[in-house]
């Protein structure tokens, strides 16, 4: 059995935890022939088969990351040839991130994968308290109301 991290070290658990379900999905989409593709390129591409085009910023706006995660999984998925960076023809400062011919020819494998993973996270969450989807939401919420660094501030005073 593999090592469990502490549950009372949150932030090793939850990377422990990405890293189980990313790595196995990492491994998925190897198996398909399609070892370049991150599953953190899914959001990006979703995005941009429903918007087409969009700049960097639109992006993470889209998919809910900060700017930089927008930028530097941009970066990953041009390396791998999956998308461009091509000049906005409205605002010449701005660049747009789009599919390239690579990506949407893969596209019904990835759509397929996507379908299994989401299948897969379903059979998991029957297995949970709750779905973890709705626990991580509803955590995000919590920490957006009161920021988790004011909460730790606040325990430190009254100890």
């Amino acid at each position: 059995m593999r090592n469990q991290p502490d549950p009372a070290a949150v932030g090793t658990l939850l990377r422990h935890v990405l890293e189980l379900l990313d790595g196995d999905v990492a491994a998925v989409y190897a198996e398909q022939g399609m070892a370049e593709y991150r599953p953190r390129f899914s959001p990006v591409v979703r995005a941009l088969v429903a918007e087409g085009p969009l700049s960097v910023r639109d992006v993470a706006e889209a998919i809910g990351v900060t700017h930089s995660a927008a930028s530097q999984t941009a970066a990953q998925m041009a390396r791998a040839g999956l998308v461009t960076h091509t000049p906005d023809p409205l605002d010449a400062r701005r660049r747009l991130v789009g599919l390239t011919a690579e990506a949407r020819a893969l596209l019904p494998r990835i759509e397929a994968e996507w379908e299994a993973t989401a299948a897969a996270m379903a059979e998991l969450d029957a297995e949970l308290s709750m779905p973890l989807g709705e626990l991580l939401a509803e955590v995000a919420q919590a920490v957006g109301r009161r920021p988790f660094r004011e909460r730790v501030a606040a325990a430190r005073r009254t100890a």
